[in-house]
């Protein structure tokens, strides 16, 4: 399918969010597990839109129609995390510790600096156009995003089997990784019905 990958503009903002928002809601296995709906993951996407319009790193996908097909955030790894996450579904929490748990384990030992790595994060293809390979393409205008600008690392979390074969065929090489079934939130063990998606990995590639 043909598609036009461009750098995400104010313009492109509404249609993001919506799109991101579905994307996610509907089918990324965390999501589902702990019942976020469309509007609460919303909130979240939100919360990035001035970095998503100003930051020149994020990409979005259109068919030949103009309807927004696919879309991936992206930032510097080192910059902090946006103001009004505490005002979000309480629903997001366990996906937050089992993330922020495999980001620790990654940094351990490890100095993130402004300017060393590009965060690709998000990346989300409209359902009806699945299978064909959007988001590659997606991740790789990321990538080269993050030549021209001149990180020398690439990095992300994938949360279901079908991201990690699209970074692992990029190139992407596992660094941390953790287990849906044994994951407790408390005492609860939220993610237990997506176990067949093993857990989250944090991945890596060099890139300059």
């Amino acid at each position: 399918m043909q598609v036009q990958l461009s750098v995400c503009t104010r313009a492109d903002l509404d249609e993001l969010v919506d799109m991101l928002s579905v994307a996610f809601a509907t089918h990324d296995p965390p999501a589902v597990a702990v019942g976020l709906t469309v509007s609460e993951f919303a909130d979240l996407v939100d919360l990035y839109r001035d970095r998503a319009a100003d930051g020149g790193c994020t990409v979005v996908a259109r068919a030949a129609n103009g309807e927004m097909v696919g879309a991936i955030l992206a930032e510097d790894s080192a910059a902090p995390f946006p103001q009004g996450l505490e005002r979000l579904s309480q629903k997001f929490d366990p996906i937050f510790e089992i993330l922020t748990d495999l980001e620790a384990e990654y940094r351990r030992g490890r100095s993130v600096l402004p300017g060393d790595a590009i965060h690709l994060f998000l990346l989300g293809v409209n359902h009806a156009y699945c299978r064909q390979q959007i988001a590659q393409r997606l991740v790789g205008a990321c990538l080269e995003i993050g030549v021209a600008r001149g990180y020398r690392l690439a990095v992300t979390e994938a949360t279901n089997s079908v991201s990690r074969h699209v970074f692992g065929k990029l190139g992407f090489v596992e660094r941390a990784r953790r287990s849906y079934t044994d994951y407790r939130f408390g005492t609860r063990p939220v993610f237990a019905s997506i176990a067949e998606h093993a857990g989250p990995v944090l991945l890596d590639r060099q890139i300059g």
